[in-house]
Formats: C-alpha cells, structure tokens, sequence
C-alpha cells in the first residue's frame, strides 16, 4: 500500500523526532499527545531542528516551512484513525501502549497500520490485543531521530509481507537504513546496548571506578563516542531500566538482572538530562558527576 498520512502518538522526546522526518519526507503527519503544553513543546523542537538543520545548510528555509506545514496537532486520539500509519511512541509500559491501541481501534480505516516505537515490549502480544495483528510491527526509531540513520523492523508472529514492505519503503523514503530484527525482548540494538550499560552501573556501584574514569575509559579506550553513563543520562535511567527489566523477564537470565544502583536513581527522580540529574548533575553550565 502506499502510505500518504502518519499518525503519532506522543510529542515527546522521540515522538516530535519522528513527526521531524516523516514530514520532511513529504508525509502529512498529525501528531497527538495529552496536553497543549505537550503538542506546544514537541512542534517547537520540531521547529528548533530543522532550524539546526538550516543554518548547516542540509535543507533549504523552504523545506522548513513547507515540512511544518505538513504538521498537525490534536489532542484526541481517535483523530489519527484516518492515517494510513499510526507511530506509536508513548512512555515505555505495556499497560499503557495497550490502552492507546484498544482506544484507536474503533476508529481505524480497514487499510491503516498500527505501529509501536516501543525498545524492547513484544511486537507479538501488543499485536495479540488488537483487530489487525497481521497489520501490527514494530517500527523502533534510535534517539535523536533526525540524525541517527537505523530504524528496527521487528515482525510480530502474525506481521504479513505487505506490512512489512510498506514500513520498509517508509523507512527508505526517510533515507535511513532498516535493520529487521526478530521479535524477542530488546531486538537487537537495545538487547546488546543495554546490558553494557547495566555492567558500567554495576563497575561504579561496586567501586571499580568513578563515573568519570569510566565514561573517559570507553571514549578513549573503546572509541565510543560517548560514555555508557553519559549514554544512560541521554536515553533516560528510568527507559533503561525498563529495559533490562523486559530482559531480565522475558529471558530468565541472571545476567540481565539491573543493578541496584540503577534503580535507586530512577527511585529518586534523577532519571538523567530530562530531570537534570542522573550519573550527571546538568543544573549548572558543565554537567558534574554525581558519584
């Protein structure tokens, strides 16, 4: 099929990231969320990046414009029934994602597709709770989304071809790449990134070396570009915990347990850059490491 409309649900960080790209491809995009204030925030970064992408010369003041003119705002879920492709990109808990789902149904054209951006939740049993499994997938943007070029297409058990070969021509229209991933807990980057990071939490939690040392042994010993604490600050300590709590139940393996100190951060509210405070403390002009 060929998709013109795409829906989003949520203006936040990855939401307003992904409403960026699609409308810069050419794609009319509603873009929803709970509260004004929310809708307000998500179009002003939208507007802010593609500045960012004005002033380095990528795209024309044109192509701003006409990309922000592309946007629409609403705060009532039902109104993305009549796009071709819903984004799913609401906080990172099954509880709710399901209940965004059951809410769209009754409202979905026959042919639209339903999506999650969710990093880790099975593709396969949010699929399980809608009319459309067949026309279910996951479609798993990475942070910041206007400049990170993979998208995971992870298929559920049900995900038919058409499905799939429509939210991979998306994907090639954005000009990013797709790398297909099978439906098991955290697919392939998350499954891989966040168990790192877990064990940097773990080497600072048992004294092994300050978050400093660690963050600078990975840039310049492994060439990383940033440090894996940093990383969890710019990801989000609470995401990442759900992430290896997704891992730890779905693979019933003692090494993905998260580190205790991992979650007496987010217990805290020092959840990283979005709360000021994680492994950093951002509320002065240089972040401070906080252990």
């Amino acid at each position: 099929m060929d998709i013109k409309s795409v829906g989003i649900v949520g203006a936040g960080q990855m939401g307003n990231g992904i409403a960026h790209v699609m409308a810069l491809a050419g794609y009319k995009v509603m873009l929803n969320d709970i509260s004004d204030d929310a809708l307000t925030k998500g179009l002003s970064t939208v507007d802010r990046n593609l500045e960012r992408q004005v002033s380095r010369g990528k795209i024309g003041a044109d192509e701003k414009a006409e990309a922000l003119g592309r946007i629409s705002t609403t705060l009532a879920l039902t109104e993305l029934g009549q796009t071709d492709l819903i984004i799913e990109a609401a906080t990172e808990r099954e509880t709710v994602k399901q209940a965004i789902f059951e809410d769209l149904l009754p409202h979905l054209q026959p042919h639209t597709i339903l999506t999650s951006n969710t990093s880790s939740i099975s593709i396969t049993r949010l699929a399980s709770r809608t009319d459309r499994p067949e026309k279910f997938m996951g479609f798993h943007f990475m942070n910041p989304v206007p400049v990170m070029q993979l998208v995971e297409l992870i298929r559920g058990i049900a995900t038919d071809a058409e499905t799939f070969e429509a939210c991979k021509a998306v994907v090639d229209k954005l000009g990013k790449t797709a790398a297909t991933a099978e439906d098991f807990p955290a697919f392939i980057v998350n499954r891989i990134l966040m168990p790192m990071i877990n064990e940097a939490v773990y080497t600072l939690y048992e004294g092994v070396g300050s978050v400093q040392s660690i963050d600078s042994s990975m840039k310049l010993g492994a060439n990383h570009p940033m440090g894996p604490l940093e990383l969890a600050d710019f990801i989000g300590l609470d995401t990442c915990l759900a992430i290896m709590n997704v891992l730890h139940d779905g693979l019933a393996d003692t090494k993905y347990r998260p580190c205790p100190l991992l979650t007496k951060y987010v217990e805290a509210g020092w959840l990283g850059r979005k709360s000021q405070r994680g492994f950093y403390d951002y509320r002065g002009e240089v972040p401070v490491p906080t252990r």
